[in-house]
């Protein structure tokens, strides 16, 4: 428990720190924001600080930082050391900085923000992968929250039922105005799953269960240690609770409602860090469950639903799971929500009319269905649907911190952008190697991937030196800051 300790107060320290390091660099002022001066009564609604927070915080959290972090647990005490060095300075930065940017660019959706910074053919690129994500979000964020309800209701509402359900909560939350749904019922959603967090939080402390401490080592624990190395897995297995690109196309949606530019660290870097530490406390209850039971159960939603059953009774127990059940939904809403407004964007389309809005959802979610109908064939179906979501997840991030780190090289002091460079050529490593290695992509053994994924690194390393190098030499280059 010492580790897990000063892990945890390593992330609330991370905040105060690092988050005002990176605040000064990006120097919120008092000039106004699209929230006030394009306001439509849509998407561009003001509304108070602490409930973007609420929001932003469900609309990355999903199932990522819960069942993503049990999962990444069975690597050992690396996942602590991921989660609050991976929150700190890549998950937090990569999502302030891109809030921030979209704010000064009228809440522009992230394919546009990548696109001004890394040209425009990684745009048009960026616009179709990144549409692509969100549908995939949409579909994996539904099985999972409908299945536990199911669980909830055994022999009376089956997961299909719920399915449908959850269907139509999105295409609603997704065509109304932002705050008529998501503003009034996301702080009700955000109480379950900060009571779940909270609950696991204090039981930890009151069993004091034996988990694995730094100094017992960091070797790899899992199971299939020899086919499932640390290097890439862990660092895709746990996205959401230290960097994850998704955040970064929800950024935007709260940049168009934030009133102040200095609720940008509360509201992007806050609520990261906030992820990072249900992500910290998840994985620290694993580890009990898995010395407890063994490393054998592969359904994160059974190792919830036992941990918050025999730690917070019946009524917490119910309780826990709403929250956990709320934060996919909630995550899935508003992916079909930030794919509406990307399209938009680049189809010039103004969303005041539901007409307008509703000629991009049908296709958005007649795809999405279809994708959940492949993976509701068999479990197979859904984790390979899965492991894709969670390669392009990580890959957005690497697109998303090369754009971060150019605008940082642009228009901030010398040697600034450090800050998500060294995230940059890191991610890029991690996602080359997994490609490689991984069933999905090229199958490669682990230590041939390991070199490609170096090779990608050196490679990016190299593009942006050249770039750096021209951009010096072209004093006449400029972007619109």
């Amino acid at each position: 428990m010492i580790t897990f300790t000063l892990c945890l107060l390593a992330l609330i320290a991370g905040y105060f720190i690092y988050g005002r390091f990176v605040e000064r660099i990006m120097a919120p002022d008092n000039r106004l924001t699209p929230a006030l001066t394009q306001t439509d009564g849509m998407d561009y609604i003001p509304m108070p600080s602490w409930k973007i927070f609420m929001i932003q915080f469900l609309n990355i959290a999903g199932l990522g930082p819960i069942f993503g972090a049990i999962m990444g647990a069975k690597f050992g005490t690396s996942a602590y050391l991921w989660i609050v060095l991976g929150s700190i300075f890549a998950g937090a930065t990569h999502d302030y900085i891109a809030g921030m940017i979209s704010l000064r660019h009228n809440g522009e959706s992230l394919p546009e923000i990548i696109g001004r910074y890394l040209g425009k053919s990684t745009k048009l690129v960026m616009r179709l992968f990144t549409v692509i994500l969100m549908i995939l979000v949409g579909a994996v964020f539904v099985a999972g929250p409908a299945g536990l309800l199911a669980n909830l209701t055994p022999e009376v509402l089956s997961t299909t039922f719920w399915i449908c359900v959850i269907f139509v909560y999105y295409i609603i939350a997704t065509l109304l105005p932002i705050d008529k749904i998501i503003g009034k019922i996301y702080p009700v959603f955000g109480a379950a799953l900060l009571f779940m967090a909270a609950g696991i939080l204090a039981m930890l402390f009151v069993h004091a269960p034996a988990i694995p401490e730094l100094w017992d080592g960091m070797q790899n624990r899992h199971p299939q240690a020899a086919t499932l190395p640390i290097f890439p897995f862990m660092f895709v297995s746990i996205a959401c609770g230290a960097i994850s690109g998704f955040h970064a196309t929800q950024s935007p949606l709260m940049a168009r409602c934030l009133k102040h530019e200095r609720s940008g660290r509360p509201v992007f870097y806050g609520a990261m860090i906030a992820e990072g530490i249900v992500a910290l406390i998840w994985a620290a209850a694993a580890n009990a469950y898995f010395n407890e039971h063994g490393m054998g159960e592969t359904n994160a939603a059974v190792i919830v639903d036992s941990l918050t059953k025999n730690w917070l009774g019946v009524v917490g127990g119910v309780l826990a799971i709403l929250g956990v059940i709320a934060a996919p939904i909630t995550t899935g809403d508003t992916a079909f929500r930030s794919a509406r407004l990307m399209v938009a964007d680049f189809l010039g389309m103004s969303q005041k009319r539901m007409r307008s809005r509703l000629y991009i959802c049908i296709p958005l979610f007649l795809a999405a269905i279809a994708l959940l109908l492949y993976s509701l064939r068999d479990a197979e179906g859904f984790n390979v649907i899965w492991r894709y979501f969670a390669w392009a997840n990580q890959t957005l991030a690497v697109f998303t911190l090369w754009a971060l780190t150019v605008y940082l090289m642009l228009h901030k002091k010398k040697g600034y952008y450090y800050v998500t460079f060294f995230p940059a050529v890191f991610m890029t490593a991690v996602c080359f190697t997994y490609i490689m290695v991984a069933p999905e992509g090229f199958g490669l053994r682990p230590a041939a991937a390991g070199s490609f994924g170096g090779i990608g690194a050196i490679v990016s390393i190299l593009w942006f030196r050249i770039w750096q190098f021209r951009v010096k030499n072209k004093p006449t280059y400029q972007v619109k800051k």
